[in-house]
C-alpha cells in the first residue's frame, strides 16, 4: 500500500504543480480557453489559488523525500480535497449557468474530474494520517 499511495501522490503532485505553475505563470486571456469559470474570478485570486496549488503539490512529495516534516504530507493530501471541494462547488455553480448541452457537460466532466482528484487526495490523507504514516 505504501507504494500505491506514492504512485497517487506522485500523480497528484503531477497534475496540481501543472496546473498551478499555469495559473502562475499564463495571463488570464490564455487561461479562459481551458478554465471558463475564470472570468468572473479576479486575478489576484486565480493567482493565489496557483500558489496553494502549487504548494500543495511539493507538500505531498518534498517533506517525505527529505524527511523533514512529514506531517506535512497528509495536511497537503487535506487541502488539495478542500481545493477540490471548491473547484466541485464552482463547477456545479457553472453548469446551471451553461445554455447549451456541450458546455454542461463540460461542467460536469470538470465536476468528475475534481471529484476524482478528490477521492485520490482524501486516500493519501487517509494513509499517511494512518496505517502507513511516514
Amino acid at each position: 500500500m505504501n507504494l500505491v499511495l506514492w504512485i497517487i501522490q506522485i500523480l497528484l503532485a503531477v497534475i496540481f504543480a501543472g496546473a498551478g505553475l499555469a495559473k502562475l505563470t499564463q495571463p488570464k486571456e490564455k487561461l479562459r480557453d481551458r478554465m471558463k469559470w475564470i472570468d468572473p474570478v479576479p486575478l489576484s485570486q486565480v493567482k493565489a489559488l496557483g500558489f496553494v496549488e502549487l504548494l500543495g503539490a511539493l507538500g505531498l512529495v518534498l517533506p517525505p523525500l527529505t524527511d523533514i516534516a512529514t506531517v506535512l504530507t497528509p495536511l497537503a493530501a487535506v487541502g488539495l480535497v478542500i481545493v477540490m471541494i471548491g473547484a466541485i462547488l464552482v463547477h456545479l455553480r457553472d453548469r446551471r449557468k451553461r445554455t447549451t448541452a456541450q458546455e454542461r457537460q463540460l461542467e460536469t466532466q470538470g465536476v468528475i474530474t475534481c471529484t476524482v482528484l478528490l477521492v485520490l487526495a482524501a486516500v493519501v490523507a487517509w494513509g499517511r494520517f494512518g496505517p502507513y504514516s511516514f
